[in-house]
């Protein structure tokens, strides 16, 4: 049996035990879409953690998770006839065809650019009023702002040259600290978005993920402060009771961990 015939038998193992489950489990007979949903997007982000740790066999398993997330919901919309796990891969079939005109049809195409402007151009003709319209609203701010960039970018709205992003973003900081001086809240707010939007465009031009950098950031000081914690409570101390001066000893040590 070829790799092909045994991928296609693990799916429709899957589609049996949804099957099954569906109709014995009080649990899950019980779920809608809605209930689904947050458990849905907790998969996506322990996802997301197992691959910033690089952890491929926890990718793996939760890659499966996710999966089953898929065919559940599929299995709910086959309930009430609205579509069925068919349609849903056909679908993604369709669109992946008709956007790759460089794959499936007559289009060139000299480089990644060229696909991105490919991309968000077919996304208009199929009726998108906007290339904004696919950001989804719920989107944590950083991410979204991410998206927001990659997406005008894609439809030529960009800057040229790094440098020019980077000079924005001393601009932006400027009028952030003007703002400050007047210790205006609301308008510091604003300002402050304004540097963090522009730092996110600098990272993209760097070829960045500004929100995988940030989550490495957060992965390094709670691991660094932990490590502060431990060593104070060897010594019997509380954190609380303790200098700047005596945390930053155990914190220069835990850069060395």
């Amino acid at each position: 049996m070829n790799a092909r015939s045994e991928e296609l038998k693990a799916f429709e193992r899957l589609l049996n035990i949804m099957d099954e489950l569906r109709a014995k489990c009080p649990w899950d007979k019980k779920q809608t879409m809605q209930s689904l949903r947050h458990l849905t997007i907790e998969e996506t982000y322990e996802l997301g953690d197992a691959i910033l740790d690089n952890d491929l066999e926890e990718v793996k398993k939760e890659l499966g998770d996710l999966l089953l997330h898929i065919v559940f919901y599929a299995k709910i919309g086959s309930e009430t006839k609205d579509f069925d796990i068919a349609d849903v891969a056909n679908d993604i079939c369709e669109k992946l065809i008709n956007r790759h005109p460089h794959i499936y049809g007559d289009v060139k195409v000299e480089n990644e650019e060229d696909v991105k402007q490919n991309w968000e151009n077919i996304k208009l003709k199929e009726g998108k009023k906007s290339v904004l319209q696919g950001v989804p609203n719920s989107l944590p701010a950083l991410v979204k702002a991410n998206r927001v960039q990659e997406k005008v970018a894609g439809v030529g709205f960009d800057w040229e040259h790094p440098e020019q992003v980077f000079q924005k973003l001393q601009e932006e900081l400027a009028e952030f600290q003007e703002e400050l001086k007047l210790n205006n809240i609301d308008k510091m707010e604003a300002e402050f978005g304004d540097v963090l939007f522009s730092m996110v465009n600098y990272a993209r031009f760097l070829n960045i993920n500004p929100e995988n950098a940030l989550e490495r950031t957060n992965k390094k000081f709670i691991n660094r402060f932990q490590y502060l914690e431990a060593k104070a409570k060897e010594k019997g101390k509380s954190l609380r009771d303790m200098t700047l001066a005596e945390m930053d000893i155990y914190w220069e040590e835990a850069k060395k961990v």
